[in-house]
């Protein structure tokens, strides 16, 4: 395989990113036209209008976990850890993200929100572990 899969997940994940940042300002500018936030409310960023939390609340966990998602693809590829199954679970994990924020920038539903981000963290605790075992050189 392909050592370079492993960055198309990353990729996705980074478009997912530049997406749910389109969307807040879209969000955002919906709030100031309809009042219920004014362009200076955003400067020291203290509340954020009921029409744009979801999404900036999502903005925020796309800083968290996806942190630890970007590090371990790299360094998969740095030490030529990536295979078939890396980049199957990056796609799990990836996949899993964007359905996760679908759910988050509009119901927010956490009963289905929950099992994404499950479906996510597992996925990539298993890339986790895969690293150790190839540094180790187990696998």
């Amino acid at each position: 395989m392909n050592q370079t899969a492993i960055f198309w997940p990353m990729l996705l994940q980074v478009a997912l990113i530049y997406a749910v940042y389109v969307l807040m300002s879209y969000r955002r500018k919906a709030a100031i036209r309809a009042g219920s936030a004014r362009t200076s409310d955003f400067r020291e960023n203290r509340s954020e209008p009921p029409e744009s939390l979801f999404v900036r609340n999502n903005l925020a966990n796309q800083f968290e976990l996806p942190i630890l998602f970007f590090v371990v693809c790299l360094a998969l590829y740095d030490t030529n850890g990536s295979n078939l199954l890396t980049v199957a679970l990056a796609w799990v994990f990836v996949i899993s993200r964007y359905a996760h924020a679908a759910i988050h920038v509009t119901t927010n539903r956490i009963r289905h929100r929950r099992p994404l981000f499950v479906v996510g963290f597992l996925a990539l605790f298993a890339m986790w572990v895969w690293f150790a075992l190839h540094i180790a050189g187990i696998v």
